[in-house]
C-alpha cells in the first residue's frame, strides 16, 4: 500500500507531536508500505525519513487557507496513493481519493469569540463558518475517523451525525521516558503547559494564583509557545500586578519537560475544552500532582487520580491550590499516576492506525 501523510503542521506543538511519533513508529513497526510526507519548506530539508520505503515532498501550503482546499489535493494526486491520512481537521475535500482524518478536538465549534483569532471578527466569522462546512463535508466523506478520546468521539457525532462505527478511538501517547530531571527552576511554582487560546481558561488560574503569593510566595511557570495570544496573557499578568510572580518559560523541549514536571507542586489545567489533554498524561507519569477542571475529557482520561474544579470558579481553584501546598501527595498516589500514564504508548496508537489503514485497504 502507498500511503500519503500529510505533516504540514509536523513543527508545532499538540498535533506536531502526534505526527512525529506517529512517523517515527510507523517507520518501525510496518514494513511492507510505502510512505510519502508532505511538509512545508520550514520542516523539508530538517526532516529524515525513517528508512527506504520512506519518500518527502515538498507542499509549502499554509494551512487554513483557500490554497489548501485547491493545491493539496492536487499534490496528493500526483503521487497516485492508495491512503492518504489527514491528521487535523483541515481536510482538503476536493481530494477524490480514500482518506482518513484524524479529530483532536472541535474546539472551533464551540468559542465564536474574536479573543480566539488574530483576524477581525467579521473575517473570523466567516473563516470559523468555512472550517466547519468543510469539517463537515470531509468527515462524510472520509474512509475512516480517528479520534483521540471517546469524547472527542461522541462530540463528533452529536455535532456531524456521523455514523459511530465510522469512527474510531486511539489514545494519545506519553513519551517523557527516563530523561534527566535536573531542576531548571528553583523556586517553587505551580506549572502550566500549552497554549493560551482562550478557551484554556488562563485567566481563571492567573485569578487563582493572584490569591497565593502572599501566603505562599510562590510562582506560577507557563510553558508554551511566545505568539499573539501568550502577549496577550503578558498584558494581563502585567494589569494584574504579576510580573515578578508569574515565569513566561517559552517552549519545552523534550529534556526539559520532564524537570519541570518533576519539579513543580503541581500542573494546573483549567481549560474549558480539550481532546485528549497530554500534559497532563505527562505530568502524573513522573508523579506530579495535577489540578484540573471537571470537563468530560479528563474525567475520561484521567479517573479520579487529579483534583478537580468547577471551570470558572476562581476561588475553588485557588482552595485546590492551597490544598496542593499543604498536602503533597502520598507514595502510593504516585504508583497509581505513573501505572495510568504507562498505558498511554505511542507505539500502541501507531499499530492501532496501522490497523485501520490496513482494514480501509482489505
Amino acid at each position: 500500500m502507498r500511503i500519503g501523510i500529510d505533516a504540514r503542521l509536523i513543527n508545532e506543538t499538540g498535533v506536531g507531536r502526534y505526527i512525529r511519533n506517529l512517523i517515527a513508529e510507523l517507520g518501525t513497526i510496518d514494513e511492507e508500505s510505502s510512505y510519502v510526507v508532505f511538509l512545508k519548506r520550514d520542516a523539508f530539508d530538517s526532516f529524515k525519513v525513517p528508512n527506504s520505503r520512506w519518500q518527502k515532498r515538498l507542499a509549502d501550503v499554509s494551512w487554513h487557507s483557500v490554497a489548501e482546499q485547491f493545491v493539496m489535493p492536487w499534490l496528493l494526486v500526483k503521487e497516485h496513493l492508495d491512503l492518504v491520512h489527514i491528521p487535523y481537521f483541515n481536510v482538503p475535500i476536493f481530494y477524490p481519493g480514500k482518506f482518513i482524518v484524524t479529530i483532536h478536538d472541535l474546539t472551533i465549534l464551540h468559542f465564536d469569540t474574536g479573543k480566539a483569532t488574530t483576524l477581525p471578527l467579521p473575517f473570523y466569522k466567516l473563516r470559523r463558518l468555512g472550517y466547519y462546512m468543510a469539517l463537515a463535508v470531509g468527515l462524510r466523506r472520509a474512509s475512516k475517523i480517528i479520534a483521540v478520546s471517546n469524547t472527542t468521539k461522541q462530540e463528533i457525532i452529536d455535532h456531524f451525525q456521523i455514523d459511530p462505527g465510522k469512527i474510531a478511538v486511539t489514545h494519545e501517547g506519553m513519551d517523557l521516558g527516563t530523561k534527566n530531571r535536573k531542576k531548571i527552576i528553583e523556586d517553587p511554582y505551580f506549572l502550566y503547559v500549552g497554549n493560551a487560546y482562550p478557551h484554556k481558561n488562563l485567566e481563571t488560574l492567573l485569578k487563582a494564583f493572584a490569591q497565593l503569593i502572599t501566603p505562599y510566595k510562590v510562582k506560577l511557570v507557563l510553558v508554551g509557545k511566545d505568539d499573539f495570544f501568550y502577549k496577550r496573557i503578558r498584558e494581563t499578568v502585567k494589569t494584574m500586578g504579576l510580573v515578578r510572580s508569574v515565569i513566561f518559560f517559552g517552549p519545552a523541549n523534550e529534556e526539559q519537560l520532564p524537570s519541570l514536571y518533576g519539579h513543580a507542586i503541581a500542573l494546573v489545567f483549567p481549560s474549558l475544552m480539550e481532546g485528549f489533554g497530554l500534559p497532563a498524561v505527562e505530568a502524573l507519569a513522573v508523579g506530579c500532582p495535577v489540578i484540573c477542571s471537571n470537563i468530560a475529557v479528563f474525567t475520561e482520561i484521567l479517573g479520579n487520580l487529579p483534583i478537580y474544579f468547577e471551570t470558572t470558579n476562581v476561588d475553588q481553584l485557588a482552595d485546590k491550590m492551597k490544598e496542593v501546598l499543604q498536602s503533597p501527595p502520598s507514595a502510593e498516589w504516585k504508583k497509581k499516576a505513573t501505572l495510568l500514564a504507562s498505558n498511554f504508548d505511542w507505539g500502541k496508537m501507531s499499530k492501532e492506525t496501522l490497523c485501520i489503514y490496513a482494514d480501509i485497504d482489505s
